[in-house]
């Protein structure tokens, strides 16, 4: 850790206020004696941040507490944490320039870029953030809402309200919540089912992305003058990610998608049954045109007392459709059933025509007073976006396992009796001649394996929820480990059993399916092979027919696995070279490229600020057109409230349009001076990073005991294993306990490891200066970096390299960590021309000099139980320490997963 004498840190003053709310709390249910131990810990350590006690020193006080205290101690710290993570994020994104579509707007309009042109970029664009259920959320729900609910009051105290709609003093309300969190198991008792997780994720968008996707049209449209197109939308993985996780099969996703919908009509339900309180609009007052009048009259609503009110009566009809339509999709009526008959709706579109009835009537009278049409225009753009399936789900399952049941398929067939055995070019052969007919494989009398059936019983499931949900349910199959054109040619041959694959009926005419196969390229060497691959895949005529049809052809690409492979430096020059090569393939079919950015929230598995990365994108690479997966704790920090999910959903917005539009004004003599020595820098970067983690088999060893992965493989956070096999071999470990453990123990190796050998091997430091100055890319990589080695701690994670048993070990693979560490943050700072670490980022310095005398504490007592545990203690309120330690310790440093 760097020595920073006496920096005085600001504090928020919402930090300051929840704070001292939670002292009062920790006192009031934990006990004066308690409350001084932590107070007298929290205070020494701060003085210790402040350089006013010994740096060196272990907080005093720690081996004092009973287990116990243990426990109450590091539930306040985390309290503490999660109280400071709200104050934050009530400062919104921080101020990057741009980050609002307005500022974007008008960056833009300053370099020759008019509205005109955002227009026609918003009309063939998307923008798709993909929640998805990897397990890197250690916090419960009930722990969420609570924290949601201050937001909410603390909002209600900004606009200086005294009290709560209900008549509570607002101090007080806090208060509450505060206690409420106090006496609220933090810890999950049971392992969480995928059942779970989508009633977690649909807690968010309903309560979230519901209204406030909605409500930011209205803003943009303001700005643009003009009504949008339906670029921005949501997206899921829970309930349709099926790789590695034996618990998503076919009923699973049913359910998934049936809960989806009982959420969105549910909502419709309920803006209608508002509306219809509102729009009192009587003929005897106002003209109201034949149309309304028509849809009222066919409503079946004949009650007298509104029988010159066409509005609420056409609204009342509109009602009794959905009450129909939810019993229809739903299995059971709603919770406030209509009391008239009526026909449920075929499809979203016949329910947005109904309300545009409604809206045409309200424009066309008063000289325009309802011209925006209020909460009926903000409804019939929320049916736009989300119809009836809530989010477009998304199927993954891993290329292994798919040819494994094309090979069984076409052997029952009597096809092929060893298609495993095919090299690659028999292989697309056969599969293209299998796809040339609508000839299912699948016979009713064979006998199957059960991997095998489960698959063929998850497609034929998507092709239910196609017929009855419509073809927005699921658009996208993602294939893991997607290494060849054959990979995407099984995922179409399997769903042509299902008929969402039909061959064309014409030598001239397109294939049509309305599910996409989309490889997703991991490791570092399939992220090289990419161009290849989508090369040889646009080469075979009925794909590229396929994908025109469409307008466009998605590749995912994986920074967790990258990252993984081949260190944080190499993942992130190859995330950007396979980006900018695939460019010029796509552009030569004249088949637009959509890239889907498989990053987690940690850097090491492609974390950090959206809007710097999406800004940071290869020009070309983006052009109106991205997905992003949001995972775990990052859907709490970007998405737990209205106000934060607006921010970072504008933010987002406003990076894909800067780096759509901006032109590009660098030298490209420079930038392949650039590239050229990126490649150099990386080549240095793999091969430190390769030669650590891969060049001796104990290193496996050292990982294991130096840091919690076992202890963290306990935590009850995600319905999936944290490894893909039962092998102990870092190649087979998930990337999110890779990442996770190591952040536990303060090292952030991947997301820094190999860079400082590597820049310090390229000894250009004006070179590097310059780069860093002015590549986007390069700006992007340091700063996140940075913030990587502000949140470790070589001084704490030396404790934890004491766990490994073999000293000799523990201290050769630690020595040769911790100095490449200071080689990093040396070369960074030198390279950044700053005194220490974000010193030209004063928030963010801030916001972890704040959290960092809160974590240390945390660190020392997990080392000290974790040494309990791995000596045979089986007192299990040493196991309940540890994950409070867990989650406490992953709670301060926000983006730890």
């Amino acid at each position: 850790m760097t020595n920073i004498p006496a920096l005085t840190v600001r504090q928020n003053p919402d930090i300051k206020y929840l704070g001292k709310l939670l002292g009062d709390v920790i006192r009031a249910y934990g006990g004066e004696e308690l409350y001084k131990r932590t107070e007298y810990i929290r205070s020494t350590s701060v003085d210790r941040h402040r350089g006013l006690a010994d740096l060196e020193a272990i907080d005093p006080g720690l081996d004092a507490l009973t287990l116990d205290e243990t426990t109450a101690f590091v539930r306040g710290f985390m309290l503490f944490s999660l109280l400071a993570n709200l104050a934050e994020d009530r400062q919104g994104v921080a101020a990057e320039e741009g980050a609002s579509v307005e500022e974007a707007v008008a960056k833009l309009a300053d370099e020759g870029v008019d509205k005109d042109a955002v227009l026609a970029l918003l009309d063939k664009a998307l923008i798709a953030p993909v929640l998805t259920a990897h397990p890197t959320e250690v916090r419960r729900k009930s722990m969420i809402d609570h924290k949601a609910r201050i937001a909410e009051l603390l909002l209600m105290k900004d606009s200086g309200e005294q009290a709560t709609p209900e008549g509570d003093i607002l101090d007080d309300a806090i208060m509450r919540q505060i206690a409420l969190l106090w006496q609220t198991r933090p810890l999950r008792r049971e392992r969480l089912f995928v059942t779970d997780e989508v009633q977690i994720s649909q807690s968010y968008m309903k309560d979230v992305f519901l209204p406030v996707l909605p409500r930011l049209y209205a803003k943009w449209e303001r700005v643009l003058g003009a009504r949008l197109p339906n670029f921005l939308k949501l997206n899921s993985w829970i309930g349709g990610d099926r790789d590695g996780n034996p618990f998503v099969d076919a009923d699973a996703m049913r359910e998934a998608l049936s809960r989806a919908a009982e959420t969105v009509i549910g909502y419709y339900l309920m803006r209608v049954h508002a509306m219809g309180a509102e729009l009192s609009i009587s003929t005897e007052l106002s003209e109201v045109p034949a149309e309304v009048i028509a849809l009222a009259d066919a409503s079946g609503d004949d009650a007298l007392s509104r029988k010159d009110e066409p509005y609420r009566r056409a609204l009342s009809g509109i009602y009794a459709r959905l009450s129909a339509t939810h019993l229809k999709l739903c299995g059971h009526v709603p919770g406030r059933p209509s009391s008239i008959q009526a026909q449920a709706y075929d499809n979203p579109q016949q329910l947005r025509e109904e309300l545009a009835i409604l809206a045409h009537g309200l424009r066309s009278g008063g000289s325009g007073v309802f011209a925006t049409s209020g909460a009926l225009g903000r409804l019939i753009r929320t049916v736009e976006l989300f119809g009836f399936h809530l989010a477009t789900l998304d199927m993954r399952q891993n290329s292994r396992i798919h040819e494994r049941v094309v090979a069984e398929l076409l052997k029952e067939a009597g096809v092929e009796a060893d298609y495993l055995a095919l090299d690659e070019a028999a292989r697309i052969k056969l599969l293209r001649a299998e796809l040339a007919n609508n000839r299912p494989l699948v016979s009713p009398w064979a006998d199957y394996s059960e991997e095998t059936a489960k698959e063929l019983s998850i497609i034929r499931a998507a092709a239910e929820a196609h017929q009855k949900y419509g073809p927005d349910v699921i658009t996208n199959y993602n294939i893991s480990n997607g290494e060849s054109v054959s990979d995407i040619l099984e995922v179409y041959v399997l769903l042509m059993e299902t008929g969402l694959y039909r061959a064309p009926k014409d030598e001239d005419g397109a294939p049509h399916c309305p599910v996409m196969a989309v490889p997703l390229f991991e490791t570092v060497a399939d992220l090289e092979n990419a161009p290849e691959v989508m090369t040889e895949f646009f080469a075979i005529p009925e794909m590229q027919q396929l994908a025109k049809s469409r307008g466009h052809q998605e590749v995912m690409i994986g920074y967790s696995d990258s990252n993984k492979d081949g260190g944080y430096l190499t993942s992130t020059w190859s995330l950007f070279k396979a980006s900018n090569a695939l460019t010029p393939i796509f552009a030569q079919t004249a088949i637009k490229m959509q890239l889907f950015h498989g990053r987690g929230g940690a850097v090491g598995r492609g974390g950090g600020s959206a809007f710097g990365a999406i800004k940071a994108q290869p020009k070309g690479t983006v052009a109106g057109r991205i997905r992003i997966t949001e995972q775990g704790e990052v859907i709490a920090a970007k998405y737990g409230t209205r106000d934060v999910a607006e921010a970072n959903l504008e933010a987002m917005t406003s990076a894909v349009l800067l780096n759509s539009l901006e032109p590009d004004n660098n030298d490209q003599k420079v930038q392949a001076s650039f590239a050229s020595a990126m490649d150099s820098i990386s080549q240095v970067a793999f091969a430190e990073y390769r030669d650590l983690v891969y060049g001796n088999d104990s290193f496996r060893t050292f990982f294991r005991q130096m840091t919690p992965l076992t202890e963290i493989a306990k935590l009850k956070i995600g319905s999936r294993p944290a490894s893909r096999t039962k092998s102990d071999k870092i190649e087979d470990l998930r990337a999110i306990p890779w990442v996770f453990s190591w952040a536990q123990a303060r090292v952030m190796l991947p997301g820094w490891y190999g860079v400082g050998q590597a820049l310090a091997a390229d000894g250009d430091m004006a070179k590097l200066q310059d780069m860093a100055a002015s590549w986007p890319f390069f700006q992007a990589t340091l700063s996140n970096m940075e913030m990587v080695l502000a949140k470790s701690d070589m001084g704490i994670a030396a404790r934890y390299a004491e766990l490994v048993e073999d000293p000799d070990i523990g201290q050769a693979y630690f020595n040769r960590i911790r100095s490449g560490w200071d080689q990093t943050r040396d070369i960074l700072l030198e390279i950044t021309d700053q005194p220490h670490l974000l010193a030209k980022s004063p928030a963010l310095f801030n916001s972890i000099e704040l959290r960092l005398p809160y974590i240390e504490p945390l660190n020392h007592l997990q080392i000290e139980l974790i040494k309990r545990l791995r000596a045979g203690e089986d007192d299990p309120r040493i196991g309940e320490g540890i994950q409070l330690s867990l989650n406490a310790i992953a709670t301060a440093l926000r983006n730890s997963g």
